[in-house]
This record gives structure tokens, C-alpha cells and sequence, in this order.
């Protein structure tokens, strides 16, 4: 039974990773292509992520939700509340995303009290302006992709994702270097071609939700079900709150992190986000099987199967455990090669090796934990487990870096060792309560 659940979530989740590792590989390939100028505009780029990273994903959680509450609808083979979830899910992130923006654009000086370099703090500054801005057309975008993964329609976006890489490609060529007469504006061109990115994919996905046969059942019925109603709203943000907490606690430590590190060096803080954008790029398989046990465990959610919802989540952490050590025997291997994608500077890259090491042996924990948290996400769990995520991330996790980095002086390798401790208390955590409530649960 574990074998055939496991089967069906992975084809559920397939389009899902390939649709979270295209969205990765805009990332890299604007900091690969960002570390062709020079190690401080890749520094400037680490930065402003630190900072960007926080409030992007608690917009991002907010989108959770409407998956979450389109999937038990569509358990329940109610089309619709499916369409009412979709309507109001997509103007609450719309609202969020607007907010994160303009917060983001006040507080842009923000970059020149961080203790960071003053040459790398003056190059970030219009970068993030752009990538401030960029948040709302991803948001939109992402509200509009958890509709159709809620309904697990999961290709559709992974499409689109995949079909924005060569048009960033294109973009970032055109401006980050100056070439066919474009002006070159560096860093700043790779903001723009994020910008202009988001905002084709977003439109591009809103009109096929609103013309393809595929959705025709949902738009229809938008007479009786398109209205705002502050009982969905707070529906939506029941699960959505706690699970932008969430993530945003976690993108929280690897943000403080990495502004903890630029302190030390602008070469600890380029060799940082090579490392972390390795990292982030397997994880994206993580938050794929995450998304998908979530979706179907709320699917069964919705019906009350129990029983059904304790061999998803047995089987989906069983793969969560084989991948991460996949990953980590990946990233061993690899870890002298990997960096010179992004920058030949010989102390970047050595540093950025080293670092890698520690990515490898958080890799396990860190599949774990997020799958764990999608697990309980779908069965509507999301109180409790903010709290142990905190205590795992912001009670041990980042004190315990800042001992070892600071009071041991092992730099950039303490605030790594603070990741590894976090992250592997939050799968002990996570897991553990999946299983007993469910356990507890299917037994009855």
C-alpha cells in the first residue's frame, strides 16, 4: 500500500518539483550570470534575498491556503466552493502582495544599516526596488497555481515555469551585459528581467484559468460565487497565517544567516549564496512531494479517510529520507565543481566548498521537515506546529549559529552548523506529531 501511494504522489508531484526547480533556476541563473560581473554584485544579490526572502514567502504562504481550501472542496465534489475559494484566496494575495511591496519600497535604505560593505549595500539598493516590485505579479501567479494544483491540475504551471526560463535567459543577456545595443546595466538588468518574467507568466496563467475547457466549471458559476466574504477570508487565513509564519520562520533564519555572514566578508557572503542556492535548488524537490502529500492528504481530509491520510504521509517521509540522502551523497561529491558555476574568484570558490559540505548534512533533516509540515498543513494543523518550528529555528537554530560563528570564531562554518541543528530538530518535531495524530487517528 505505502509503494502505490507512494507512486501516486510522486506523479501528482512531478510537474509540481519540475514547476519549483524552474522557478530555482531563475535565481541561479541570475546569480550565475550576476557573478560574471564581480563578486560584490553577487554579494549585493545575496543581500537583498536575505532581506526579500522573509516577506516574499509570507506572501507565499498566504497562497497555501487556497489550495489547501480548494482541494477539501474539491474532496467534497463541491465545483462550487471551488470557484468562491479561488475568488477570494486570489484577492487576499493580491492585497498581501501589494502590502509586501510597498513595504519593501519604503524600506529600501534599510540595506545601508545592515553592517554590510558600503560598496555592495549602494549596488543592492535599485535591485531591490525591482525585485520589491516583482513580488506582486509572483504572488498573483502563485495564487493562481495553487488553484490548479488544489484541483491537481499540476502541469499547467510547471509549463509556464519552465517556458520563463529562456525568457529570463534572454533578458538577463540583453541587459545585465549590454548586448544588441540594450544598455548594460548589471545587477540591475537581472532585476528587470525578473520583473518583466513574473509579470509574463502571471498574465500568460490568468488567461488560460479563465479561457481553457479544463476550468470552464469554475469561471462559470462566478455570478453566484465571486463575492467577497469575510467568513472565506478568515477561512483562508486560518491555514494561510500560520503557514506564512512557517516558512517564514525558516526563511527567516537563512535570511538573519546570511546577513549575519556579510558582516564577516563580502567573500563569506558570495560564498554563502552559492552555497544556499544550491541547497535551495534541491530543496525545490522538497516543497514539490511537500505540496503534494499536502494535497492529497487533504483531499482524503475532506472525505474523513484517516486510515488513507496515515499511508500518504508514511509513504511520502519515506521518500523524503531517500531523497535527501541522495541529495547529500550529491552534494559531497560535487562540492569543488558546483561553485564555479557562479564566480572563479579562487577564496569564493574554496569557502563556498566548504560550505557545501554542511549543506550535504542538513540535506536529510531538511526534506523531512518540510514534508512533514505539508503533511500536517493538509489535515489542518498549523497552530502547533508554527510553535515547534520557532522553538527548532529562532530558540536553538540561530543562537547556536551565532555561538559557534561569533564567541568560537568559526565564521560563516558556526552559522551553517546553527542550519543543521534547526533544521533536524524541526523533522524530529514535525514528524513525530504526524504520526502519533494520525496513527491515533486511523486507529478509531
Amino acid at each position: 500500500m505505502l509503494r502505490e501511494e507512494a507512486g501516486k504522489t510522486i506523479r501528482l508531484a512531478l510537474p509540481i518539483i519540475f514547476g519549483e526547480l524552474a522557478q530555482m533556476a531563475l535565481h541561479i541563473i541570475d546569480s550565475a550570470m550576476v557573478g560574471r560581473v564581480g563578486y560584490k554584485e553577487l554579494a549585493a544579490a545575496a543581500l537583498v534575498m536575505s532581506v526579500l526572502n522573509i516577506p516574499f514567502v509570507i506572501g507565499i504562504g498566504i497562497t497555501i491556503a487556497v489550495s489547501q481550501m480548494v482541494s477539501m472542496a474539491h474532496g467534497r465534489r463541491d465545483s462550487q466552493q471551488v470557484s468562491h475559494y479561488l475568488y477570494n484566496g486570489f484577492w487576499l494575495c493580491a492585497a498581501s502582495a501589494l502590502l509586501i511591496s510597498l513595504g519593501l519600497e519604503l524600506g529600501k535604505n534599510v540595506l545601508f544599516h545592515l553592517g554590510q560593505d558600503e560598496e555592495v549595500a549602494r549596488l543592492a539598493v535599485p535591485f531591490l526596488q525591482l525585485m520589491g516590485w516583482s513580488v506582486i505579479p509572483m504572488i498573483l501567479f502563485m495564487a493562481l497555481k495553487q488553484f490548479t494544483d488544489g484541483l491537481e491540475f499540476t502541469r499547467t504551471a510547471m509549463l509556464l515555469s519552465v517556458l520563463a526560463l529562456p525568457v529570463n535567459v534572454f533578458i538577463n543577456w540583453l541587459l545585465i551585459f549590454g548586448n544588441l545595443g540594450a544598455p548594460r546595466l548589471e545587477l540591475v538588468g537581472a532585476g528587470w528581467g525578473t520583473l518583466i518574467t513574473r509579470t509574463l507568466i502571471f498574465l500568460v496563467m490568468g488567461a488560460v484559468i479563465l479561457t481553457h475547457k479544463t476550468f470552464r466549471r469554475y469561471i462559470a458559476v462566478r455570478g453566484n460565487q465571486w463575492k467577497l466574504k469575510w467568513k472565506t477570508i478568515r477561512e483562508l487565513l486560518h491555514i494561510g497565517i500560520p503557514s506564512s509564519l512557517q516558512v517564514g520562520m525558516e526563511a527567516g533564519a537563512f535570511a538573519v544567516s546570511g546577513i549575519l555572514i556579510g558582516t564577516i566578508s563580502p567573500v563569506a557572503q558570495a560564498a554563502h549564496q552559492i552555497a544556499l542556492v544550491c541547497a535551495s535548488f534541491t530543496f525545490m524537490v522538497s516543497m514539490g512531494l511537500a505540496q503534494g502529500g499536502s494535497i492529497r492528504t487533504s483531499n482524503a481530509f475532506g472525505r474523513n479517510s484517516w486510515v488513507h491520510i496515515n499511508a500518504i504521509g508514511k509513504s511520502t517521509l519515506i521518500m523524503a529520507l531517500l531523497y535527501g540522502l541522495f541529495c547529500a551523497i550529491s552534494f559531497i561529491s560535487l562540492r569543488n565543481v558546483l561553485p564555479f558555476a557562479f564566480n572563479d574568484e579562487q577564496v569564493v570558490v574554496e569557502m563556498a566548498a566548504m560550505l557545501l559540505l554542511f549543506a550535504a548534512i542538513f540535506q536529510i533533516s531538511d526534506s523531512t521537515q518540510a514534508i512533514a509540515a505539508g503533511l500536517l498543513r493538509g489535515i489542518k494543523d498549523v497552530k502547533t506546529p508554527t510553535i515547534l518550528i520557532a522553538v527548532a529555528y529562532w530558540v536553538v537554530g540561530i543562537p547556536v549559529g551565532c555561538l559557534l560563528a561569533f564567541t568560537f570564531k568559526m565564521g560563516a562554518s558556526g552559522i551553517w552548523l546553527g542550519f543543521i541543528t534547526g533544521l533536524t530538530l524541526s523533522a524530529l518535531f514535525l514528524s513525530l506529531r504526524f504520526l502519533r495524530m494520525t496513527a491515533k487517528k486511523s486507529s478509531f
